[in-house]
Protein backbone atom coordinates (compact mmCIF):
# COMPACT_ATOMS: atom_id res chain seq x y z
CA UNK A 1 0.00 0.00 0.00
CA UNK A 2 1.66 3.16 -1.17
CA UNK A 3 1.66 6.36 0.81
CA UNK A 4 2.71 9.45 -1.14
CA UNK A 5 3.22 12.07 1.52
CA UNK A 6 3.98 15.73 1.23
CA UNK A 7 4.98 17.04 4.64
CA UNK A 8 5.62 20.65 5.54
CA UNK A 9 7.28 22.50 8.40
CA UNK A 10 5.08 24.52 10.72
CA UNK A 11 6.54 27.91 11.64
CA UNK A 12 6.18 28.53 15.36
CA UNK A 13 7.36 31.07 17.87
CA UNK A 14 6.49 31.52 21.52
CA UNK A 15 6.69 34.45 23.88
CA UNK A 16 5.79 34.03 27.53
CA UNK A 17 4.03 37.18 28.66
CA UNK A 18 3.57 37.75 32.38
CA UNK A 19 0.73 39.79 33.72
CA UNK A 20 1.61 42.36 36.33
CA UNK A 21 2.80 41.33 39.73
CA UNK A 22 0.00 43.18 41.49
CA UNK A 23 -2.32 41.17 43.74
CA UNK A 24 -0.33 38.00 43.05
CA UNK A 25 0.28 35.43 45.74
CA UNK A 26 3.75 34.81 47.07
CA UNK A 27 3.87 31.55 45.14
CA UNK A 28 2.89 33.18 41.82
CA UNK A 29 5.44 35.96 42.31
CA UNK A 30 8.17 33.46 43.16
CA UNK A 31 7.25 31.20 40.22
CA UNK A 32 7.56 34.08 37.76
CA UNK A 33 11.00 34.94 39.09
CA UNK A 34 12.10 31.31 38.88
CA UNK A 35 10.80 31.08 35.31
CA UNK A 36 12.77 34.20 34.34
CA UNK A 37 15.82 32.59 35.89
CA UNK A 38 15.15 29.36 33.92
CA UNK A 39 14.82 27.46 37.22
CA UNK A 40 11.82 25.39 36.18
CA UNK A 41 12.18 22.82 38.95
CA UNK A 42 11.72 25.46 41.66
CA UNK A 43 8.98 27.15 39.66
CA UNK A 44 7.08 23.86 39.44
CA UNK A 45 7.53 23.31 43.17
CA UNK A 46 6.00 26.63 44.22
CA UNK A 47 3.21 26.44 41.61
CA UNK A 48 2.13 23.06 42.90
CA UNK A 49 1.82 24.67 46.34
CA UNK A 50 -0.18 27.50 44.77
CA UNK A 51 -2.80 25.29 43.08
CA UNK A 52 -3.00 23.02 46.12
CA UNK A 53 -3.63 26.01 48.37
CA UNK A 54 -5.85 27.78 45.83
CA UNK A 55 -7.50 25.33 43.38
CA UNK A 56 -9.26 28.27 41.70
CA UNK A 57 -5.97 29.91 40.73
CA UNK A 58 -6.35 30.40 36.99
CA UNK A 59 -2.88 31.92 36.70
CA UNK A 60 -1.29 29.20 38.84
CA UNK A 61 -2.71 26.48 36.61
CA UNK A 62 -1.71 28.39 33.47
CA UNK A 63 1.89 28.83 34.65
CA UNK A 64 2.07 25.23 35.79
CA UNK A 65 0.93 24.21 32.31
CA UNK A 66 3.70 26.37 30.85
CA UNK A 67 6.27 24.59 33.06
CA UNK A 68 5.01 21.15 32.03
CA UNK A 69 5.19 22.15 28.38
CA UNK A 70 8.82 23.22 28.76
CA UNK A 71 9.52 19.89 30.49
CA UNK A 72 7.76 18.01 27.64
CA UNK A 73 5.17 16.59 30.00
CA UNK A 74 2.49 17.28 27.42
CA UNK A 75 -0.45 15.47 29.03
CA UNK A 76 0.12 17.33 32.30
CA UNK A 77 0.43 20.57 30.33
CA UNK A 78 -2.93 20.02 28.66
CA UNK A 79 -4.55 19.11 32.00
CA UNK A 80 -3.24 22.29 33.69
CA UNK A 81 -4.29 24.51 30.79
CA UNK A 82 -7.76 22.95 30.85
CA UNK A 83 -7.95 23.56 34.60
CA UNK A 84 -7.07 27.23 34.07
CA UNK A 85 -9.68 27.65 31.33
CA UNK A 86 -12.32 25.93 33.46
CA UNK A 87 -11.75 28.59 36.14
CA UNK A 88 -11.71 31.57 33.75
CA UNK A 89 -10.81 32.59 30.21
CA UNK A 90 -8.32 35.20 31.42
CA UNK A 91 -5.30 33.32 30.07
CA UNK A 92 -6.94 31.82 26.97
CA UNK A 93 -4.82 33.87 24.58
CA UNK A 94 -1.59 32.81 26.28
CA UNK A 95 -2.73 29.19 26.45
CA UNK A 96 -3.64 29.13 22.76
CA UNK A 97 -0.24 30.56 21.93
CA UNK A 98 1.50 27.91 24.02
CA UNK A 99 -0.51 25.14 22.38
CA UNK A 100 0.32 26.37 18.88
CA UNK A 101 3.98 26.55 19.82
CA UNK A 102 4.12 23.01 21.17
CA UNK A 103 1.97 21.67 18.32
CA UNK A 104 4.39 23.18 15.79
CA UNK A 105 7.38 21.86 17.71
CA UNK A 106 6.14 18.26 17.72
CA UNK A 107 4.75 18.53 14.20
CA UNK A 108 8.16 19.63 12.91
CA UNK A 109 9.84 16.81 14.82
CA UNK A 110 7.51 14.40 13.10
CA UNK A 111 8.42 15.83 9.70
CA UNK A 112 12.15 15.62 10.49
CA UNK A 113 11.90 12.01 11.65
CA UNK A 114 9.78 11.13 8.63
CA UNK A 115 12.40 12.58 6.29
CA UNK A 116 15.17 10.69 8.11
CA UNK A 117 13.18 7.47 7.76
CA UNK A 118 12.63 8.09 4.05
CA UNK A 119 16.38 8.59 3.53
CA UNK A 120 17.51 5.73 5.78
CA UNK A 121 19.23 2.89 3.98
CA UNK A 122 18.49 0.05 6.39
CA UNK A 123 14.87 -1.01 7.07
CA UNK A 124 15.50 -1.17 10.83
CA UNK A 125 16.74 2.41 10.86
CA UNK A 126 13.81 3.54 8.74
CA UNK A 127 11.32 1.87 11.08
CA UNK A 128 12.99 3.43 14.11
CA UNK A 129 12.59 6.92 12.64
CA UNK A 130 9.03 6.19 11.51
CA UNK A 131 8.18 5.15 15.08
CA UNK A 132 9.65 8.42 16.36
CA UNK A 133 7.64 10.32 13.76
CA UNK A 134 4.47 8.52 14.85
CA UNK A 135 5.13 9.45 18.48
CA UNK A 136 5.76 13.11 17.58
CA UNK A 137 2.63 13.42 15.41
CA UNK A 138 0.54 11.65 18.08
CA UNK A 139 1.70 14.21 20.63
CA UNK A 140 0.99 17.08 18.23
CA UNK A 141 -2.54 15.71 17.75
CA UNK A 142 -3.15 15.71 21.50
CA UNK A 143 -2.02 19.33 21.73
CA UNK A 144 -4.13 20.53 18.77
CA UNK A 145 -6.93 17.98 18.18
CA UNK A 146 -8.38 19.98 15.28
CA UNK A 147 -5.31 19.99 13.03
CA UNK A 148 -6.17 17.93 9.96
CA UNK A 149 -2.58 17.96 8.68
CA UNK A 150 -1.38 16.25 11.86
CA UNK A 151 -3.79 13.31 11.39
CA UNK A 152 -2.91 13.08 7.72
CA UNK A 153 0.81 12.81 8.42
CA UNK A 154 0.27 10.40 11.32
CA UNK A 155 -1.83 8.13 9.12
CA UNK A 156 0.82 8.09 6.39
CA UNK A 157 3.51 7.22 8.93
CA UNK A 158 1.44 4.26 10.07
CA UNK A 159 1.04 3.16 6.45
CA UNK A 160 4.82 3.20 6.04
CA UNK A 161 5.11 1.09 9.20
CA UNK A 162 2.41 -1.24 7.82
CA UNK A 163 0.42 -0.57 10.99
CA UNK A 164 -2.79 -0.40 9.01
CA UNK A 165 -5.15 -0.79 11.97
CA UNK A 166 -3.47 2.17 13.68
CA UNK A 167 -3.95 4.27 10.53
CA UNK A 168 -7.74 3.86 10.69
CA UNK A 169 -8.37 6.35 13.51
CA UNK A 170 -6.36 9.28 12.05
CA UNK A 171 -7.96 8.73 8.64
CA UNK A 172 -11.40 8.79 10.30
CA UNK A 173 -10.43 12.02 12.05
CA UNK A 174 -9.24 13.47 8.73
CA UNK A 175 -12.63 12.68 7.21
CA UNK A 176 -14.39 14.26 10.17
CA UNK A 177 -12.33 17.46 9.95
CA UNK A 178 -11.75 17.89 6.24
CA UNK A 179 -13.67 15.29 4.20
CA UNK A 180 -10.31 14.68 2.50
CA UNK A 181 -10.46 12.49 -0.61
CA UNK A 182 -7.24 10.66 0.28
CA UNK A 183 -8.72 9.69 3.65
CA UNK A 184 -11.72 8.07 1.95
CA UNK A 185 -9.40 6.31 -0.52
CA UNK A 186 -6.94 4.93 2.00
CA UNK A 187 -9.50 4.03 4.64
CA UNK A 188 -11.54 2.16 2.06
CA UNK A 189 -8.42 0.41 0.80
CA UNK A 190 -7.40 -0.60 4.34
CA UNK A 191 -10.78 -2.22 4.99
CA UNK A 192 -10.77 -3.86 1.55
CA UNK A 193 -7.26 -5.26 2.08
CA UNK A 194 -8.14 -6.56 5.55
CA UNK A 195 -11.20 -8.24 4.07
CA UNK A 196 -9.21 -9.77 1.20
CA UNK A 197 -6.57 -11.15 3.58
CA UNK A 198 -9.24 -12.70 5.79
CA UNK A 199 -11.00 -14.12 2.75
CA UNK A 200 -7.74 -15.74 1.61
CA UNK A 201 -7.24 -17.09 5.14
CA UNK A 202 -10.72 -18.62 5.04
CA UNK A 203 -9.95 -20.31 1.72
CA UNK A 204 -6.94 -21.98 3.36
CA UNK A 205 -8.35 -22.83 6.78
CA UNK A 206 -12.14 -22.82 6.27
CA UNK A 207 -12.38 -20.99 9.58
CA UNK A 208 -15.88 -19.49 9.61
CA UNK A 209 -14.87 -16.50 11.74
CA UNK A 210 -12.40 -15.44 9.01
CA UNK A 211 -15.18 -15.43 6.43
CA UNK A 212 -17.46 -13.44 8.75
CA UNK A 213 -14.78 -10.86 9.54
CA UNK A 214 -13.89 -10.58 5.86
CA UNK A 215 -17.46 -9.64 4.99
CA UNK A 216 -17.58 -7.15 7.87
CA UNK A 217 -14.48 -5.40 6.52
CA UNK A 218 -15.86 -5.33 2.97
CA UNK A 219 -19.02 -3.73 4.38
CA UNK A 220 -16.91 -1.11 6.15
CA UNK A 221 -15.04 -0.43 2.91
CA UNK A 222 -18.30 -0.04 1.00
CA UNK A 223 -19.69 2.31 3.65
CA UNK A 224 -16.72 4.69 3.71
CA UNK A 225 -16.21 4.61 -0.07
CA UNK A 226 -19.90 5.24 -0.72
CA UNK A 227 -19.72 8.27 1.59
CA UNK A 228 -16.67 9.48 -0.31
CA UNK A 229 -18.38 8.91 -3.66
CA UNK A 230 -21.14 11.34 -2.69
CA UNK A 231 -18.52 14.11 -2.54
CA UNK A 232 -15.96 12.90 -5.09
CA UNK A 233 -18.15 11.31 -7.75
CA UNK A 234 -15.44 11.17 -10.42
CA UNK A 235 -12.44 10.06 -8.36
CA UNK A 236 -11.21 6.97 -10.22
CA UNK A 237 -9.14 5.52 -7.34
CA UNK A 238 -12.07 5.71 -4.97
CA UNK A 239 -14.42 4.16 -7.51
CA UNK A 240 -12.01 1.29 -8.23
CA UNK A 241 -11.87 0.39 -4.54
CA UNK A 242 -15.65 0.61 -4.32
CA UNK A 243 -16.19 -1.71 -7.29
CA UNK A 244 -13.61 -4.17 -5.91
CA UNK A 245 -15.36 -4.16 -2.53
CA UNK A 246 -18.75 -4.81 -4.12
CA UNK A 247 -17.31 -7.72 -6.09
CA UNK A 248 -15.47 -9.18 -3.08
CA UNK A 249 -18.63 -9.05 -0.96
CA UNK A 250 -20.65 -10.75 -3.75
CA UNK A 251 -22.82 -7.67 -4.29
CA UNK A 252 -22.54 -7.74 -8.05
CA UNK A 253 -26.11 -6.60 -8.65
CA UNK A 254 -25.61 -3.49 -6.51
CA UNK A 255 -22.25 -2.84 -8.16
CA UNK A 256 -23.74 -3.18 -11.64
CA UNK A 257 -26.65 -0.89 -10.92
CA UNK A 258 -24.40 1.69 -9.22
CA UNK A 259 -21.94 2.03 -12.09
CA UNK A 260 -24.48 1.48 -14.85
CA UNK A 261 -26.40 4.42 -13.40
CA UNK A 262 -23.18 6.46 -13.49
CA UNK A 263 -22.53 5.55 -17.14
CA UNK A 264 -26.09 6.40 -18.13
CA UNK A 265 -25.91 9.74 -16.32
CA UNK A 266 -22.48 10.66 -17.70
CA UNK A 267 -21.54 8.43 -20.67
CA UNK A 268 -18.32 10.33 -21.31
CA UNK A 269 -16.99 9.74 -17.81
CA UNK A 270 -14.05 7.36 -18.20
CA UNK A 271 -14.02 6.45 -14.50
CA UNK A 272 -17.62 5.21 -14.59
CA UNK A 273 -16.98 3.36 -17.84
CA UNK A 274 -13.90 1.70 -16.37
CA UNK A 275 -15.51 0.70 -13.08
CA UNK A 276 -18.62 -0.62 -14.78
CA UNK A 277 -16.26 -2.70 -16.91
CA UNK A 278 -14.48 -4.01 -13.80
CA UNK A 279 -17.79 -5.16 -12.33
CA UNK A 280 -18.84 -6.80 -15.59
CA UNK A 281 -15.47 -8.53 -15.84
CA UNK A 282 -15.89 -9.77 -12.27
CA UNK A 283 -19.12 -11.50 -13.30
CA UNK A 284 -17.47 -12.94 -16.46
CA UNK A 285 -19.65 -10.82 -18.76
CA UNK A 286 -16.71 -10.42 -21.12
CA UNK A 287 -18.47 -8.90 -24.11
CA UNK A 288 -20.08 -6.17 -22.03
CA UNK A 289 -16.81 -5.53 -20.16
CA UNK A 290 -14.99 -5.24 -23.50
CA UNK A 291 -17.45 -2.53 -24.57
CA UNK A 292 -16.91 -0.47 -21.41
CA UNK A 293 -13.10 -0.72 -21.43
CA UNK A 294 -12.96 0.18 -25.13
CA UNK A 295 -15.11 3.23 -24.47
CA UNK A 296 -12.89 4.25 -21.54
CA UNK A 297 -9.84 3.99 -23.85
CA UNK A 298 -11.59 6.03 -26.53
CA UNK A 299 -12.07 8.74 -23.93
CA UNK A 300 -8.48 8.42 -22.71
CA UNK A 301 -6.07 6.33 -24.83
CA UNK A 302 -3.48 6.52 -22.02
CA UNK A 303 -5.81 5.12 -19.35
CA UNK A 304 -3.38 2.48 -18.12
CA UNK A 305 -5.80 0.65 -15.84
CA UNK A 306 -8.30 0.26 -18.67
CA UNK A 307 -5.48 -0.99 -20.91
CA UNK A 308 -4.55 -3.65 -18.36
CA UNK A 309 -8.12 -4.79 -17.80
CA UNK A 310 -8.75 -4.93 -21.53
CA UNK A 311 -5.92 -7.46 -21.71
CA UNK A 312 -7.30 -9.40 -18.73
CA UNK A 313 -10.76 -9.47 -20.31
CA UNK A 314 -9.46 -11.19 -23.44
CA UNK A 315 -7.25 -13.58 -21.46
CA UNK A 316 -10.07 -14.67 -19.14
CA UNK A 317 -12.46 -14.83 -22.09
CA UNK A 318 -10.05 -17.06 -23.98
CA UNK A 319 -9.54 -19.29 -20.93
CA UNK A 320 -13.30 -19.85 -20.52
CA UNK A 321 -13.69 -20.71 -24.23
CA UNK A 322 -10.66 -23.01 -24.07
CA UNK A 323 -12.00 -24.83 -20.99
CA UNK A 324 -15.36 -25.44 -22.64
CA UNK A 325 -13.65 -26.75 -25.77
CA UNK A 326 -11.41 -29.09 -23.76
CA UNK A 327 -14.43 -30.45 -21.85
CA UNK A 328 -16.00 -31.24 -25.22
CA UNK A 329 -12.75 -32.74 -26.54
CA UNK A 330 -12.35 -30.07 -29.20
CA UNK A 331 -9.74 -27.56 -30.32
CA UNK A 332 -10.78 -23.91 -30.22
CA UNK A 333 -9.40 -21.37 -32.71
CA UNK A 334 -11.74 -18.83 -31.06
CA UNK A 335 -9.88 -19.13 -27.74
CA UNK A 336 -6.55 -18.52 -29.49
CA UNK A 337 -8.06 -15.48 -31.20
CA UNK A 338 -9.03 -14.02 -27.83
CA UNK A 339 -5.52 -14.59 -26.47
CA UNK A 340 -4.16 -12.82 -29.56
CA UNK A 341 -6.46 -9.87 -28.90
CA UNK A 342 -4.94 -9.47 -25.43
CA UNK A 343 -1.37 -9.09 -26.74
CA UNK A 344 -1.38 -5.42 -27.89
CA UNK A 345 -3.00 -4.39 -24.62
CA UNK A 346 -0.62 -6.09 -22.20
CA UNK A 347 2.33 -5.04 -24.37
CA UNK A 348 1.11 -1.41 -24.19
CA UNK A 349 0.71 -1.78 -20.44
CA UNK A 350 4.23 -3.20 -20.02
CA UNK A 351 5.66 -0.41 -22.12
CA UNK A 352 4.30 2.03 -19.53
CA UNK A 353 4.84 -0.19 -16.45
CA UNK A 354 8.02 -2.12 -17.13
CA UNK A 355 8.55 -3.12 -13.50
CA UNK A 356 5.34 -5.17 -13.06
CA UNK A 357 6.64 -8.71 -12.59
CA UNK A 358 3.16 -10.26 -12.36
CA UNK A 359 2.12 -8.92 -15.77
CA UNK A 360 5.42 -10.02 -17.35
CA UNK A 361 4.66 -13.53 -16.07
CA UNK A 362 1.11 -13.29 -17.43
CA UNK A 363 2.56 -12.20 -20.76
CA UNK A 364 4.87 -15.23 -20.72
CA UNK A 365 1.92 -17.57 -20.25
CA UNK A 366 -0.03 -15.99 -23.11
CA UNK A 367 3.00 -16.11 -25.43
CA UNK A 368 3.41 -19.79 -24.55
CA UNK A 369 -0.22 -20.54 -25.42
CA UNK A 370 0.26 -18.72 -28.73
CA UNK A 371 3.45 -20.67 -29.50
CA UNK A 372 5.69 -17.60 -29.29
CA UNK A 373 8.33 -19.47 -27.32
CA UNK A 374 11.18 -16.94 -27.52
CA UNK A 375 8.87 -14.11 -26.44
CA UNK A 376 7.63 -16.32 -23.59
CA UNK A 377 11.18 -17.06 -22.41
CA UNK A 378 12.08 -13.38 -22.46
CA UNK A 379 8.92 -12.42 -20.52
CA UNK A 380 9.50 -15.09 -17.84
CA UNK A 381 13.15 -14.05 -17.54
CA UNK A 382 12.12 -10.41 -17.03
CA UNK A 383 9.62 -11.43 -14.36
CA UNK A 384 12.27 -13.47 -12.52
CA UNK A 385 14.78 -10.63 -12.71
CA UNK A 386 12.29 -8.12 -11.31
CA UNK A 387 11.39 -10.41 -8.42
CA UNK A 388 15.04 -10.86 -7.51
Amino acid sequence: MKSPVKLFIALVTVVLVFSGFQCASTEITSAKLYIQQKNLVKAEEVLKKEVEKNPKSDEGNYLLGYIYGEQEQIDKMIESFNNSLAISKKFSKEINGQKKYHWGNYFNRGVAFFNKASNAGAPDSANMYFEKAASAFSTAARVEPDSADTYKNLAFVYLNLQRYDDAISPFEKLIELKKAVEAYRYLGEIYYTKGSNLKDSYERSKKVSDSTEAMMNFEKAIKVLTEGKKIYQDDSELLVSLSNSYIASNKLDIAKSTFEEGVNRDPNNKAYRYNYGVVLLGSNNFEAAETQFKKALELDPNYINATYNMAVTYIKWGAVIQKKAEDEGKDSPEAKAKYNQSVPYFEAYLKAKQDDAAVWELAGKVYSILGRIEDAKAAFATADKLRK
